[in-house]
């Protein structure tokens, strides 16, 4: 039997590899070429199996070192700035999280949140920075076969704008009235600190510059009237916020690409309060094998994308950023 650190440093190196391949390969050269770079690099590895495991994660080093001031030049570049920056680095990626704060996904979001009854209570699980418990303030163009539809805020369009592509599905025809809001995050990101606004921009991949652009934006409008945002676990912080959500309201509890990062018994766990509570809607937009009573629901595979459900009852496959909403039917 191998030595457990080496057991270790072999699922470390084909957890990079898979990462090149699989997930920013196309989509990120940058980081496809740095996380090969790292799964072959020994010197590396050894410095990542010093951290717990879920601080070894790509998005989260690689965010880390641009954040610091490494650039985006080739792998050597990179392997030379972090042995000489390995420090700090270690340091602010145990500080840190991937806290992904994606405004865009509110685009997939809207169509289950348009068929509720208004006005809604908001509670976002693993709420970031708070961009997405505003809903309501942002601008929309979907696109279909037939054609494309905006929706715009009442007062005015916003200086957001997120674009969809739908197929099988019907764009909403309204943008629903939140009358509450409030997020739970482990660390919440205040969003009018300059330095966790630089955060954000730098979990971002490198040649994602149109999202850059939204997030920018997204930033200037939130930052104006930040959201409540309680730290705290999800199981034991969710129901509290519930409970404060006004009268007359219908309470919404949603989350997206979240449950990811939790145990698998917390999510059930999780899974199970939402279940049992008929005065919540739960939406849930996370990857197919996350939250398996509803991946189990797919006649298809997802091909990278996440499971918008309903309840628990799946309603449509969705871009990891927004970018796209299939309905299931």
């Amino acid at each position: 039997m191998q030595p457990m650190t080496e057991l270790d440093a072999d699922s470390l190196r084909d957890y990079y590899r898979k990462f090149s391949r699989f997930e920013a390969s196309g989509t990120s050269p940058i980081y496809a070429a740095w996380a090969a770079g790292v799964a072959e690099d020994e010197e590396i590895i050894e410095l990542l199996l010093e951290l717990p495991k879920p601080k070894r994660q790509a998005n989260l080093l690689f965010a880390a070192a641009r954040h610091l001031g490494a650039g985006e030049g080739d792998y050597p570049s990179l392997r030379t700035w972090l042995l000489a920056h390995w420090g700090v680095t270690r340091d602010l990626m145990l500080a840190r999280s991937t806290q992904t704060n994606e405004a865009g996904r509110c685009a997939v979001l809207l169509p289950a949140l348009a068929r509720i009854e208004g006005p809604i209570s908001l509670i976002e699980v693993g709420a970031s920075a708070g961009l997405c418990l505003y809903p309501d303030r942002y601008s929309y163009i979907y696109t279909t076969e037939s054609g494309s539809l905006a929706l715009h805020p009442e007062a005015a369009p916003s200086t957001v704008e997120l674009t969809c592509e739908m197929t099988n599905a019907t764009p909403p025809e309204q943008i629903p009235e939140v009358a509450w809001r409030a997020g739970i995050d482990l660390n919440p990101i205040d969003i009018t600190d300059s330095d966790q606004q630089e955060w954000l921009h730098a979990l971002i991949w490198p040649e994602h510059r149109l999202r850059r652009d939204r997030l920018s934006a997204a930033v200037a409008l939130v930052s104006a009237d930040p959201p409540r945002l309680v730290p705290g676990d999800l199981l034991e912080t969710v129901e509290g916020l519930v409970a404060e959500a006004p009268a007359g309201t219908q309470k919404v509890v949603f989350h997206s690409a979240v449950l990811a990062y939790v145990e698998p018994a917390e999510r059930e766990s999780f899974a199970a309060l939402m279940r049992s509570r008929d005065d919540v809607v739960w939406i849930s937009n996370e990857g197919g094998g996350v939250l398996p009573d509803i991946g189990t629901q797919l006649d298809r595979e997802t091909d990278g994308r996440f499971v918008l459900a309903v309840n628990g009852q799946a309603i449509a496959l969705t871009g990891p950023h927004g970018q796209s909403f299939e309905g299931l039917g």
